[in-house]
């Protein structure tokens, strides 16, 4: 039995490793990896161990946020009594299970073989190598124009044909990695190398080259502020803590200030026409997108504000909205906090908040950077996407929260010998 367990956790651990490897690469490798583990985690039994549970409710305070999300994510199960399109809804759940599947996992814990230090390590390998990957496979498909004629690339960029380097890592990266969700891996990738090389310059330096020369690579306008929140954090932790919140706000202020005026000088600023905003004209694709949907979405905020229209049911409301244009192109709400608000109203987007700001507060001391990184991360992310949109998003989450539930109970071991 000990050996069956063994194997099992060996097995289970290398499937999670497999998950932090892929984070860089497209979803669909991410979804087998996820279900593998999790069904790895099951069979290995620990969730049968009454004294692993007792163990880790003495810890409820790491497990916390996990039950916050796994509460909104009720909400959202609730949500479907009152949604009128079950086909969305059930693939909505089916999307957003892992927020259930994650509180067993942190309930009964993990195997001894889980070292965050080592994920964190294969991580920063996988950043750092998913960069001059994708730049040989932009490049290869710029030289071979025929290998990107495919019936997807044609649906999303009909009678496009990338002018540059640029235009064409900007157009035709989202097909196999949103930009968004490409640089949120590198950015956490950075975050892992400044935590674990920070005294080691050899490697810090060339991994934070690699990792953050996604932005302009990619031509992520949201990644420039989320770079700019993370360097703050990073400043702010390292303030002595009685000038932190006292210096801490000026930090982020001036950072978002800095992060802003580089924004404005990059070139897709461009594309914004706040007058055709404000007269809510039907314009083409190339333009205001996401503006454009936040002022239909907000035309009659009494719709959804009580409880909801229901989970996966925004695009249908949307619909109900837009113009023809819009209803046509079939957008979707490009802001992970308006989702929430149209689809569980007030009382879900509230749970969603606390969800998120539990992190940092229930991290111990020593992880309170990390958590921070992540909250930042996530919460300047979603308001120009849905970062749970796509699974890339999810299993972001999903190996972000286990890092730092994983460097918490770390750090309690190393404190107890010391209490006693």
């Amino acid at each position: 039995m000990n050996r069956y367990q063994d194997i099992l956790g060996r097995i289970n651990y290398g499937l999670f490793l497999a998950i932090v490897l892929l984070l860089p690469y497209p979803q669909i490798c991410l979804r087998y990896a996820v279900v593998l583990w999790l069904v790895s985690w099951l069979l290995e039994g620990r969730w049968l161990s009454i004294s692993n549970l007792k163990s880790q409710i003495a810890n409820w305070r790491y497990i916390l946020p996990i039950l916050l999300f796994v509460l909104w994510f009720g909400f959202k199960v609730l949500s479907g009594w009152w949604a009128l399109d079950y086909s969305r809804w059930a693939w909505q759940m089916e999307r957003y299970m892992t927020f259930g599947l994650v509180l067993p996992i942190a309930l009964w814990g993990v195997n001894k073989y889980y070292d965050w230090k080592q994920a964190g390590r294969v991580l920063v390998i996988s950043c750092m190598v998913a960069v001059p990957v994708y730049v040989l496979w932009m490049s290869w498909l710029y030289v071979h124009p025929d290998w990107i004629d495919t019936a997807q690339l044609t649906a999303a960029y009909p009678d496009q044909h990338p002018e540059g380097w640029r235009e064409f890592v900007a157009e035709y990266m989202s097909v196999y990695k949103h930009r968004l969700f490409f640089c949120s891996v590198e950015l956490f990738g950075a975050v892992m190398a400044w935590h674990l090389f920070r005294k080691k310059l050899i490697v810090l330096i060339p991994a934070m080259l690699l990792t953050l020369s996604a932005i302009p690579l990619t031509g992520s306008r949201q990644s420039i502020l989320t770079c700019a929140g993370l360097i703050a954090v990073a400043l702010i932790s390292a303030l002595p803590k009685r000038y932190r919140w006292r210096y801490g706000v000026g930090i982020l202020l001036i950072g978002m200030l800095i992060g802003g005026g580089l924004l404005t000088l990059h070139p897709r600023m461009q594309e914004f026409n706040f007058k055709a905003i404000t007269q809510m004209r039907d314009i083409n694709y190339d333009h205001d997108i996401r503006l454009n949907i936040w002022a239909f979405a907000l035309r009659h905020p009494e719709d959804y504000r009580a409880h909801g229209v229901g989970a996966g049911q925004s695009e249908s409301y949307l619909n109900t909205q837009f113009t023809p244009y819009y209803i046509e192109h079939g957008f979707h709400v490009h802001n992970q906090y308006l989702e929430e608000l149209i689809e569980v109203g007030i009382p879900g987007l509230i749970l969603f908040l606390i969800a998120w700001l539990a992190i940092p507060f229930c991290a111990p001391p020593g992880v309170h950077e990390m958590a921070w990184s992540m909250v930042v991360l996530y919460m300047m992310n979603m308001v120009t996407d849905c970062m749970f949109g796509k699974f890339d998003g999810i299993a972001l989450w999903l190996v972000w929260i286990l890092s730092i539930l994983l460097q918490s109970y770390a750090q309690r071991k190393e404190q107890t010998p010391r209490n006693t």
